[in-house]
């Protein structure tokens, strides 16, 4: 009688809402959480750092100019060297 008992007192701690599977679950949960957190965090930081950097100079404008758009000033004169792929 005093085993069934006990086991009558410890399923709520291993199976209950608030059970030790539970919280080991929202543990594994929530260290998933931070992880993608600081991914978003280093992202942000990386985009932050681009804007204000957008927002000091033009050497940013036109480096993005030229790396993503093709842009060249006057009088200059665009040298393309393929590669060769291994």
């Amino acid at each position: 009688m005093l085993v069934i008992l006990i086991a009558l007192l410890q399923y709520p701690l291993w199976f209950g809402k608030g059970g030790w599977l539970k919280v080991w679950d929202v543990d594994r949960q929530l260290t998933a959480q931070r992880e993608v957190n600081q991914k978003l965090e280093t992202r942000n930081a990386a985009l932050d750092a681009e804007v204000r950097d957008l927002k000091s100079g033009y050497e940013a404008i036109e480096e993005r100019a030229r790396y993503e758009l093709g842009y060249i000033k006057p009088d200059e004169v665009f040298v393309q060297v393929p590669q060769k792929n291994p």
